[in-house]
């Protein structure tokens, strides 16, 4: 028996929701629509009276200044007729976060109830076919992944039952399996095991004179998969003649253990990467992807994939307090035909916002400021978005160790487990093609920020209070990678029926494999398990004992009392057989384009300013809160407006203490397109100069990597991926700069019938600095007329990959390359000149070269500049202005400097290539002047702003 209760605004008011429906309705070529109405639905399962009914209503649903709302157990009432009609609501075993919050309300003000359900009702007035309807429906107000159409009055009636779930151990018939057997059962459980793989398995179970039950062969899918093993990289992978054996040992973690920095605390053994801060604590740091998902469920993956990096923090050591958020976003082209997107693809505009919303709604509701991030955009991310997102942790000296004990209690807390999330790990190391909604959509997860933020606040008291030895979360796997990795040198003990579920219907394996979000799993000592309960129940977060770790290094799982699965842990971690692999790459060839150097570039740089990649991306910042924690520095945007592109962001983790840290981030894949290894060097010296540009120094930073690649079976694919590994350890060498963490995303590839859409090879660098006095922080933007304008480093020939040549339909081979040695003393210089306090403004020149980064300055600031080509410093002579102009060289800057401190500052740059470009001027001009002193650009600095501001205006 249900009731429904539906919320609505007045009829006398405005719709806001219903207005931007219709609005993107319009938007996606539907023009027919006049007026969307928007009724959220409530369907409130058992025996509960009208009184009741009224009370939940007013006291939990409804804003009774604005909203009205009606009480029936009619699916649609007479009163919807006339309209079209379309209602979505969540699939079984899709978490809702507003059913939990509903049903605790509702448990706090004392009514008890069965359960409650959640819906949107639609009410579109138009002339509009039942086709239009149907598109509409799908195509722009449910993800059908997760979600389930009604459109009245074709689909009139609900299914609102649960599903049964009736024990029965499961078996798979692997022993005597052969070799397309073994591919047809990885297949079909969505597995991704290799033949080599599936046969390792079979081996070991004919040892043991036994078939795997599902659960076991599930256990290992997950724990040997790409997502969570990193087998590439592990591999032994034959490249020019040699064999690379674990590209990740000789390369990423190669330097960082040459060199041995004192104040890496944690590197490269725990879910991120933990430095010294001061004398009491330590900062930590993490970045992950969440790209299938994301391609699946924009809101829900990156919704996911943000609560999943926090959650490592909250395991990383005993547990450290996220501080910070960072995002890091991959789409198509926004504005691409709808006649151009493959079958089985949201559009890219779909994902943008689906993607924003989900990081922003996660982070915004955990209270964690999201201060440092960039957007990409390339038509081969249509099929498979990119989706970073990373935490900075604040985590106390002496809470950096773990290490579960035989004999403690694992407890999982948190969330309870649903049937979201299944399959995830797996899913994640597999190409993308049509059918992945219909196959893996399962695999999607929903997360739920307030059960995350009240998890996390119990679980400092308990670290502070020494209640447990060991934590981690429930990320990729669930709980068999949670326990699998604790009990790895001890074994494990787990009764499945334990686990508190969000439903029922459950079975043994899917509580097991669920990645269903806000969980942790803890290793707490017998003693210490009524404390821990204690505080648990008191902050109303549930925590349960669902077994122990023991010392016999076996996983045994136990449903009711039946024994499901029984694995060695040295076989399921240690078992896998290295991957053998060879790598090829050939430098490509293409035309280097023949450009008039014409007498004016203004047009050229309002067309770069405008393009995707450069243009402002202030739409998804506002969106975000960069004031939470009261920490923030310096944020995202700056300037006169507070709408300047900020090049790092600098945050005080401890309030009161003048000592900060920066983040910043570097990445271009356009320049992988020509060279990967050039790519990746650009990568770590874009990160760092951002460091430099706010005020920073190398004294104390740190890397993070996230590669995302293609499929790396394919000789040319892996090959740029050991190419950019070089680069890494070569640069960071070269820079003293340490990885301390990372994650790769491989076979990011969409089939379609026609091709396979490949993404271009992508190297995310992130990096974390050590501020010792945030008072020294710059900002971009030009402070006041009369100001010297200095352009810091030598520009070379290199617009391969630029935005000049792309704006013209090139690339171009002469991609920008690192000078390190020379990098390093241009920033060393820079951060002396911050340090005495001689930098007004500082902006580091990346996409679209000095033009851009010059124009940026000043549009930001308010104040016009005139410029003169002549002053910069080349690398041989150059002779062209729009080389000049736009050249996209490394370790370059634009400086602002008093005239009083000319002199000073001159003297700390006198050993580095520099130029005085000219001066900040009263009138909001901006001009550049040529080689031959005649102006190649004069333009209003309001023009360039409207042409950097407009495309992203939504």
């Amino acid at each position: 028996m249900y009731k429904r209760i539906e919320v609505f605004y007045k009829d006398e008011l405005p719709d806001p929701l219903g207005n931007a429906v219709r609005s993107e309705i319009a938007a996606f070529g539907f023009p027919g629509v006049t007026s969307v109405r928007v009724r959220q639905v409530y369907i409130i399962f058992g025996n509960v009276g009208e009184n009741d009914l009224d009370t939940i209503a007013k006291k939990l649903l409804v804003d009774t200044i604005t909203q009205h709302y009606q009480i029936s157990d009619f699916e649609l009432r007479i009163l919807d007729f006339g309209h079209h009609v379309v209602e979505i609501s969540r699939k079984p075993g899709v978490m809702d976060p507003v059913e939990q919050s509903v049903l605790k309300a509702l448990r706090d003000i004392g009514i008890s109830i069965d359960g409650v359900k959640t819906a949107k009702k639609y009410l579109i007035d138009g002339n509009m076919s039942k086709e239009a309807i149907g598109s509409i429906a799908t195509r722009i107000l449910a993800n059908t992944k997760i979600e389930e159409v009604f459109i009245y009055p074709e689909t009139p009636n609900y299914d609102h039952g649960t599903i049964r779930y009736s024990f029965k151990k499961e078996t798979v018939p692997l022993l005597h399996a052969d070799n397309k057997q073994l591919e047809e059962i990885s297949a079909r459980g969505q597995l991704s095991l290799n033949l080599s793989e599936m046969r390792a398995i079979q081996n070991y179970y004919k040892l043991i004179k036994r078939d795997p039950t599902d659960v076991e062969l599930e256990t290992i899918a997950q724990t040997w998969s790409e997502h969570c093993v990193h087998k590439t990289f592990k591999g032994i992978i034959e490249f020019n003649g040699e064999k690379i054996d674990n590209l990740l040992q000789n390369t990423i973690m190669k330097a960082t253990k040459e060199l041995k920095k004192p104040w890496c605390v944690s590197v490269f053994k725990d879910n991120a990467g933990i430095v010294r801060y001061d004398d009491q604590y330590n900062i930590c740091f993490k970045v992950e992807t969440h790209n299938h998902p994301s391609a699946i469920e924009p809101y829900g993956g990156a919704n996911t994939g943000v609560g999943g990096v926090i959650r490592d923090i909250m395991g990383t050591g005993l547990g450290g307090k996220p501080i910070l958020n960072t995002d890091v976003f991959c789409f198509g082209i926004p504005d691409t035909p709808q006649d151009k997107i493959p079958k089985g693809v949201w559009h890219p505009k779909r994902i943008f916002k689906g993607v924003v919303a989900g990081v922003r709604d996660y982070g915004n509701r955990m209270g964690i400021p999201t201060a440092n991030g960039a957007i990409f955009f390339d038509d081969r991310y249509i099929g498979n978005p990119l989706v970073f997102c990373g935490t900075v942790g604040l985590i106390p000296k002496n809470k950096c160790q773990k290490e579960a004990r035989p004999g403690d209690l694992i407890v999982v807390a948190g969330g309870r487990t649903g049937r979201d999330g299944i399959h995830g790990a797996t899913f994640s190391s597999a190409e993308l093609h049509e059918q992945s909604e219909q196959i893996s959509g399962g695999a999607v997860q929903i997360g739920n920020a307030i059960t995350e933020k009240a998890l996390l606040d119990v679980l400092l008291q308990a670290r502070d209070r020494g209640l447990y030895n060991c934590i981690t979360d429930c990320g990729a796997g669930g709980l068999s990678s949670a326990v699998g990795e604790m009990g790895q040198d001890l074994g494990a003990l787990v009764n499945l029926e334990r686990v508190p579920l969000k439903y029922e219907g459950l079975s043994y394996t899917e509580i097991w494999i669920s990645e269903a979000q806000e969980r942790m799993v803890l290793a707490v000592p017998p003693e210490k398990e009524k404390d821990l309960l204690e505080l648990f129940k008191s902050e109303n977060v549930e925590a349960t004992i669902i077994g122990r770790f023991t010392q016999d290094k076996v996983l045994r799982l136990f449903y009711n009392a039946h024994l499901v699965g029984e694995i060695e842990m040295d076989f399921l971690h240690k078992g896998i057989p290295r991957l053998e692999r060879k790598a090829t790459w050939h430098r490509p060839t293409f035309e280097e384009p023949s450009l008039p150097d014409k007498e004016d570039f203004g047009a050229d740089l309002k067309k770069i300013l405008s393009s995707w990649n450069i243009c402002s991306k202030e739409w998804v910042i506002r969106q975000y809160d960069h004031e939470v924690q009261g920490s923030s520095v310096l944020k995202p945007l700056q300037g006169l407006c507070n709408d300047g592109p900020g090049d790092a962001c600098v945050i005080t983790p401890r309030l009161g203490s003048g000592k900060g840290i920066i983040v910043s981030n570097g990445m271009n894949p356009r320049y992988g397109d020509i060279d990967p290894y050039h790519m990746a060097s650009s990568a770590i010296d874009e990160a760092l100069r951002q460091i430099i540009a706010v005020g920073g120094s190398l004294e104390q930073v740190a890397l993070l990597d996230n590669f995302c690649w293609g499929n790396t079976n394919k000789p040319d694919r892996l090959g740029s991926l050991v190419m950019a590994a070089q680069a890494c350890y070569d640069i960071a060498i070269a820079y003293g700069t340490p990885f301390i963490s990372g994650k790769d995303s491989l076979n990011n590839e969409f089939i379609t019938d026609k091709e396979t859409i490949v993404i271009p090879p992508t190297l995310l660098i992130s990096a974390v600095a050590i501020m010792e006095d945030v008072r020294n922080a710059v900002s971009m933007d030009i402070k006041e007329p009369g100001s010297l304008v200095y352009i810091i480093g030598l520009t070379r020939p290199e617009l391969g990959g630029s935005h000049y040549y792309y704006i013209h339909g090139y690339k171009g081979n002469n991609v920008p390359k690192v000078d390190a040695v020379l990098g390093r003393r241009i920033m060393n210089a820079l951060s002396l000149a911050a340090s005495k306090k001689l930098i007004r403004s500082c902006h580091d020149c990346s996409e679209g070269g000095l033009a851009v980064a010059a124009a940026e300055m000043a549009f930001s600031g308010g104040y016009g500049m005139a410029l003169n080509l002549s002053a910069v410093a080349t690398e041989g002579s150059i002779c062209r202005n729009d080389t000049l102009l736009f050249s996209e060289s490394n370790t370059r800057f634009v400086v602002e400097v008093r005239p009083e401190h000319q002199v000073q500052f001159e003297g700390i740059v006198k050993d580095i290539p520099y130029g005085l470009l000219g001066k900040v001027i009263r009138e909001p001009v901006f001009t550049i002047y040529g080689l031959d002193n005649k102006p190649v650009v004069n333009e209003s600095i309001y023009d360039l702003k409207e042409a950097w501001q407009a495309p992203l205006r939504w």
